[in-house]
């Protein structure tokens, strides 16, 4: 589509559609024609907006008073349209809630798991349903609220008999109308406070009642108040008090990698942690993580679980706007943030690691699911254009320090697995100085030395697809090695570029943009990013080992088998520095050598460096 006339410089939302009027993407800005020109740019490299312009046959416009106006429109539009192209929350998994059936004549409290539906209060989420079930079974007797099925109520309702639970005193029987509207709706109401963690209340009004009735001799009356208080403190007890019983707090931690951010949302009230969720959604290069937790805010308000009187956050720079935002969606309306308070500085550390362990859940199920595998594979394939999904998929990358100690890695892949017994080093001899595409040149040489149309020889098979990092010049070396050692149209190559995380073939310059949620762009930057890392762990110990060499050159007595001997020892220079003379000749040095070696390295100053 082309860039549509007269976009002003106002802030407001907008909203690309298909010619079917089918909405793919809704956004906000500060200045729309600023923000609307970046997707019609003829040198853009992201993604999403090739995309989405790609796709899109129109676009339309609102203009907002305020920047907030904007989001909360935003928020609006995208849970009306579910946009495909907007970032999208996917739950990691199912936990347990309380809810209370609040449409229903007679209300009812129950454990669910259950999408949130209108008309329900939900309490939660709990991290146990075991102690989800403790609690209700202890608070139903301090507020005997009914928990069974509609059915079974109709039924003891028709009967005129209630069920075992009323003799037990956990539930006030108003399907025969033992209790009044008014009352059951005081039961309701305490049992609400309750899980809204409003426990100290509740403590206090039963010691008042048992003294009370103590006093004028009613001591049944006092004896039940009495249990009460004691099945309040069981209850209690799952609900883990984190700060000071009187702190209403709710707490985000956020961790973010290349595509994916999960926010971790801890609800505190009266001290108690009575709420914890973990959501990861999908993000792009643009979106920054105060972005993903106004969509957060968004999703829990939405649920009516955000609605502390505080609010803190592990995002480094929240913006005046976000602030704003959560003021006007939280459920009291009068949120204010704070800078992360020392007090409730672990539980901003409690949420982050919660996200960590998020993220790493769905990288694990990610790699082990087979059917998740074989999709990422097979759309690879469709992207590039492949002739089919390919099985073994090798990745290199280079690693240096201005020019010295170059080395090249391959990881390989391998049926969307790890082959690590396939992993190798390259210790590149050929090229001098700083060379990233000659040195690509030579590993590549080297490793398609072993190519065979017979399916590879000497522990080095086939591969279907080489993916090199780095963007066209590093895939036009690669290119010219396939061609000039005949194997054109044999090897699939392709490249990936560091920043904009495109795609790149050969015979074209287009780049090839993956969704941000697919599975195909998540196992190629897994793949990238294990290249690099066994790069850069292999260059660390090749330095070591030649600052070793060349700090300890000359010393008598000291030759390559003891050198080597010294580094088994100690791994790296810098242990080795740290030393006694006796440690050293403790690792099998004369201690005459030793002592020589200790005197050197106090008068050598180390050199400090950073990987390229």
């Amino acid at each position: 589509m082309d860039k549509p006339v007269g976009i002003p410089h106002r802030p407001g939302c907008y909203v690309f559609s298909r010619s079917d009027g089918t909405v793919i993407y809704v956004g906000k800005a500060a200045d729309l024609s600023n923000r609307l020109s970046n997707y019609f740019a003829k040198d853009t490299t992201d993604p999403k907006s090739i995309g989405i312009v790609s796709e899109a046959h129109h676009v339309e416009w609102t203009v907002t008073p305020t920047e907030v106006d904007a989001l909360l429109l935003e928020n609006e539009l995208i849970k009306r349209f579910q946009p495909r192209f907007n970032i999208r929350l996917k739950d990691d998994k199912s936990y347990p809630y309380m809810a209370i059936s609040m449409g229903h004549q007679w209300p009812a409290v129950y454990l669910t798991r259950e999408p949130h539906r209108r008309g329900t209060a939900y309490f939660g989420p709990f991290g146990h349903a075991k102690d989800a079930r403790r609690t209700l079974d202890e608070i139903v007797r301090i507020f005997p609220v009914r928990t069974c099925r509609d059915s079974k109520f109709i039924i003891h309702q028709r009967q005129g008999r209630p069920c075992l639970l009323a003799d037990l005193e956990k539930c006030s029987a108003p399907c025969v109308n033992r209790v009044t509207r008014d009352e059951y709706q005081d039961e309701l109401d305490g049992l609400v406070s309750f899980f809204r963690g409003r426990v100290e209340p509740l403590r206090r009004e039963l010691e008042e009642r048992m003294s009370a009735a103590a006093a004028e001799q009613r001591y049944e009356v006092a004896a039940r108040a009495r249990d009460s208080l004691h099945a309040l403190s069981l209850a209690s007890t799952y609900q883990s008090v984190v700060v000071d019983e009187s702190s209403d707090i709710d707490v985000w931690g956020s961790v973010r990698d290349s595509s994916r951010c999960v926010v971790t949302h801890l609800r505190i009230l009266g001290g108690r942690l009575v709420g914890r969720s973990s959501s990861l959604y999908y993000v792009d290069a643009g979106d920054s993580e105060d972005d993903v937790l106004a969509r957060a805010m968004s999703d829990a308000a939405a649920k009516s679980e955000f609605e502390g009187r505080r609010w803190a956050s592990s995002v480094a720079d929240v913006t005046a706007t976000t602030i704003e935002f959560a003021a006007k969606i939280s459920t009291n309306g009068s949120t204010p943030y704070q800078r992360v308070p020392s007090r409730v500085s672990e539980l901003v550390d409690m949420a982050i690691e919660n996200s960590e362990q998020t993220l790493e859940r769905d990288s694990l199920r990610r790699q082990h699911d087979h059917n998740v595998r074989s999709q990422a594979l097979t759309d690879l394939a469709a992207a590039l254009q492949l002739p089919r999904p390919p099985w073994r998929v090798e990745c290199f990358d280079m690693s240096h320090l201005q020019g010295t100690n170059y080395v090249g890695s391959m990881v390989v892949i391998e049926d969307g697995l790890p082959a690590k017994a396939s992993y190798r080093r390259f210790h590149v001899k050929e090229v001098e100085g700083n060379n990233d595409v000659g040195a690509m040149s030579e590993v590549l040489r080297r490793r398609l030395a072993y190519y065979s149309d017979t399916g590879g020889r000497d522990g080095f098979p086939n591969p279907d697809l080489i993916i090199v990092d780095g963007g066209l010049p590093q895939l036009g070396a690669a290119a010219s090695v396939v061609r000039d050692m005949g194997l054109e149209g044999k090897v699939q190559l392709a490249s990936l570029a560091k920043r904009e995380e495109l795609i790149y073939r050969p015979g074209s310059s287009a780049a090839i943009a993956l969704p941000r949620s697919s599975e195909a762009l998540y196992l190629v930057q897994r793949l990238r990013d294990e290249a690099h890392r066994f790069a850069i762990t292999f260059h660390r110990s090749t330095r070591g080992k030649s600052m070793v060499k060349s700090v300890l050159d000359g010393i008598d007595g000291l030759g390559p088998q003891r050198l080597a001997t010294l580094m088994n020892a100690f791994g790296a220079l810098d242990d080795l520095r740290s030393s006694t003379i006796e440690e050293i000749a403790a690792a099998g040095v004369p201690t005459g050598v030793a002592r020589a070696i200790y005197d050197r390295l106090r008068a050598d100053i180390p050199v400090e460096g950073t990987d390229d």
